[in-house]
């Protein structure tokens, strides 16, 4: 995933039961959701009070959701740029419903473009807001977990917690 360092981003770490997660905010929302593993360089304690406002909302948020209090991520102001049909993309996956599952030839149907199956892959995969854009709850055609920035174990975990696991998910 791609942020322009040169805008003043708030940042922060969070640990999360999945691992430590690091969020980016600007003036104009949460940018980012990255993995420990995500390479990503992103500064330390930047940013202007509007964007540390976006990121305490975003990091309430998500204590909420890992406390199983919070099922969707509404009043959080994001602020993902990308093409116009990875915004789509996540705008679609924004209304996957907490504990469902769905195919990325679904959610392909879903947007219009049943033959953008890989394309929807991929802008699954740059997804910048993970779990609060669900990208975990896309699985393959089959029935079985798929790629996950955070890794599979995560997503597992994830589609556990929200309790949307059935046997053919259980093995990746």
């Amino acid at each position: 995933m791609k942020i322009h360092l040169t805008e003043a981003l708030a940042t922060t770490r969070l640990q999360t039961p999945i691992g430590e997660l690091r969020l980016a905010a600007s003036d104009e929302g949460l940018r980012a959701v990255l993995f420990e593993t995500d390479p990503t360089e992103l500064p330390e304690d930047r940013g202007s009070g509007r964007a540390r406002a976006h990121l305490a909302s975003a990091r309430a948020a998500l204590e909420e959701y890992f406390a199983g209090r919070r099922k969707t991520f509404e009043g959080v102001t994001l602020a993902a740029q990308g093409t116009a049909f990875q915004l789509q993309v996540w705008r679609a996956l924004s209304l996957l419903p907490f504990g469902e599952t769905v195919s990325y030839a679904t959610l392909a149907k879903r947007i219009g473009r049943p033959a953008a199956v890989r394309a929807v892959g991929l802008a699954n995969g740059r997804n910048p807001l993970p779990l609060i854009v669900p990208c975990h709850r896309v699985i393959g055609s089959n029935g079985t977990l798929t790629g996950f920035a955070g890794g599979l174990p995560a997503k597992k975990w994830l589609l556990e917690f929200e309790g949307a696991l059935t046997p053919n998910l259980l093995s990746p």
